[in-house]
């Protein structure tokens, strides 16, 4: 398990398992190694009984930037994705137990789109959610291009997908991306005392309910696959190698 990110069972919520990005001095910016914890870490959650709820956090300020910038560029410059990010899509997707994140600050990219796979998000007053993909010369993914169009209708959905508009926390409240917003100083502990309340409720009907209110996952997966093709196709070209170095450069 990388030290950017830390799992842990908190003494007060003995039954939730929190997954926490623990690289501040990069905002967040998820690496491949950071994937693939995320992956063994949701995996662990799975096949604990103890564990009811898992829980995204990220750090005062921000929840994450999104792709580690440089992990593209080698991407870019190898012609080819690792199957990191696509392993933990999968699994995010098709995790089986409740999932609940709470956001203070930066959700940039994979920051916001994680969301659209969790069933309550709580994000502090001073939130921002941006998807810059189309900036990068990059394709939505996450299954974002199907799942966010459900939620806003299709000009929303295009103003954050692909002219990468920002949202504010009541903008994504009120689009249906989160659930509430809250202060910074009370994210952690009302995000963490949801996910309890949760891991409280009979787990049976608990997760009936989850599946049924969810549906069918095959169309989910698919759309992730087809976005995965598009999007590794992106990061092979000129357009998306010279936006790559313009940004490390600033």
């Amino acid at each position: 398990m990388t030290e950017h990110i830390l799992t842990e069972n908190p003494d007060t919520a003995p039954n939730v398992r929190v997954i926490r990005f623990n690289r501040p001095d990069k905002k967040n910016a998820i690496t491949r190694a950071m994937y693939a914890a995320m992956t063994d870490a949701l995996q662990a959650a799975s096949a604990d009984a103890c564990v009811h709820v898992v829980v995204f956090l990220g750090q005062p300020g921000c929840f994450s930037a999104g792709n580690d910038m440089a992990d593209f560029l080698a991407f870019a410059r190898e012609g080819a994705m690792g199957s990191e990010v696509l392993d933990f899509l999968t699994a995010l997707a098709t995790f089986d137990k409740p999932l609940v994140s709470g956001v203070d600050g930066l959700a940039i990219g994979i920051g916001t789109t994680i969301h659209l796979h969790c069933d309550l998000t709580l994000a502090s007053e001073r939130s921002v959610f941006r998807t810059p993909f189309v900036d990068l010369a990059l394709v939505p993914e996450a299954a974002s291009s199907l799942l966010v169009p459900r939620r806003m209708g299709h000009q929303r959905a295009f103003a954050l997908l692909a002219a990468g508009e920002a949202l504010t926390a009541a903008e994504a409240c009120r689009d249906g991306l989160i659930w509430r917003v809250t202060s910074p100083e009370a994210l952690e502990a009302e995000t963490l005392a949801v996910a309890l309340k949760l891991a409280a409720k009979p787990q049976g009907a608990l997760r009936i309910a989850r599946n049924l209110l969810r549906g069918p996952r095959e169309d989910i997966l698919e759309r992730i696959a087809e976005e995965a093709t598009h999007f590794e196709a992106q990061l092979r070209s000129a357009e998306a190698r010279a936006a790559f170095e313009a940004f490390l450069k600033r």
